[in-house]
């Protein structure tokens, strides 16, 4: 059992500026394991941070736990204009994965947002609400990743016919997620080899979420491709930052050697990945039985 103690504990190391990032970051993916209100109460404290990197990764994991308690504050993040692009977009695609009814509304109302990357979240994840009202009620087919994606996989199992719908930037963003989606269950090099092109695809939003299924399907294939991403100046910052955090969920010594490249980066959410992806990078390639340990830290060992 976890106590009311443990989790405010594990909460006030989430939400206090002097702890280091890697930690804070670890307190809250310990509290989206937890769920429940209280969780979702500290980690919503946490979006009065300056660092925009955290309060996207606090918006992913409202999103991920699935609870319709967190969508008041992200419909007010979505809302709050001073709130980074990236920051709000993350709101957006929570509200997605949440999939209640009852953000269609603010969903249409956002999918016209100034800030291209919101608009086209709010419009994915519209589609995605769209798709779950077809089930009937149905669950969603649980695939072989531990994630609510922001489009169900295609049914397409061909890599080439898959590889051709990614890359077509006529078709509609949420069939060409799909493809995305459906690649990164296929699992092979040549699937990872055909999402890497992606990182050359117009769309930002497209290219970030390029760089966040190659974290999770950890293929090496990938890696020069990522690491040529992470190291252009000229690319979307919220690009960089998933091709930063896929390199240390990746973890080969190539990799590493990138992260370090760029952790003194001028652009701030870009070295705050890099010394996240180190500490993700230490976990992959070390004997730690899990990365969300808030629990462990705070409980003495039993030798």
């Amino acid at each position: 059992m976890v106590t009311e103690q443990e989790v405010e504990a594990i909460g006030q190391t989430l939400v206090d500026p002097q702890q280091p990032l890697q930690a804070r970051f670890r307190a809250l993916f310990t509290l989206r394991g937890l769920g429940g209100p209280a969780a979702i109460t500290w980690i919503s404290q946490a979006f009065s941070d300056d660092s925009a990197l955290l309060k996207h990764e606090l918006a992913y994991c409202l999103g991920q736990m699935q609870d319709r308690r967190a969508i008041p504050v992200l419909v007010d993040v979505l809302r709050d204009t001073c709130q980074e692009p990236m920051v709000r977009h993350e709101a957006g695609e929570a509200l997605g994965a949440i999939g209640d009814p009852e953000v269609l509304e603010i969903l249409k109302q956002y999918s016209t947002d100034p800030v291209v990357e919101v608009a086209e979240t709010c419009q994915l994840a519209l589609r995605r609400l769209q798709w779950l009202q077809q089930l009937n009620g149905e669950p969603a087919a649980a695939g072989p990743y531990l994630s609510v994606d922001p489009a169900p996989p295609a049914e397409e199992h061909d890599v080439g016919r898959l590889r051709e719908a990614l890359l077509d930037e006529a078709r509609p963003l949420f069939d060409r997620y799909r493809a995305m989606f459906a690649l990164r269950d296929a699992g092979s090099e040549e699937a990872a080899l055909a999402l890497a092109e992606g990182l050359r695809c117009g769309s930002a939003l497209f290219r970030h979420e390029i760089g966040y299924v190659l974290g999770q399907l950890q293929h090496e294939a990938a890696v020069p491709q990522l690491v040529a991403a992470l190291a252009q100046r000229t690319e979307n910052p919220m690009v960089r930052h998933e091709c930063a955090e896929a390199l240390g969920a990746i973890a080969r010594p190539a990799c590493l050697a990138a992260l370090r490249a760029h952790v003194a980066d001028p652009e701030r959410v870009v070295r705050e990945s890099c010394e996240v992806a180190l500490d993700m990078y230490e976990y992959e390639t070390g004997p730690a039985f899990q990365y969300a340990n808030g629990l462990e830290q705070l409980r003495p060992s039993v030798s």
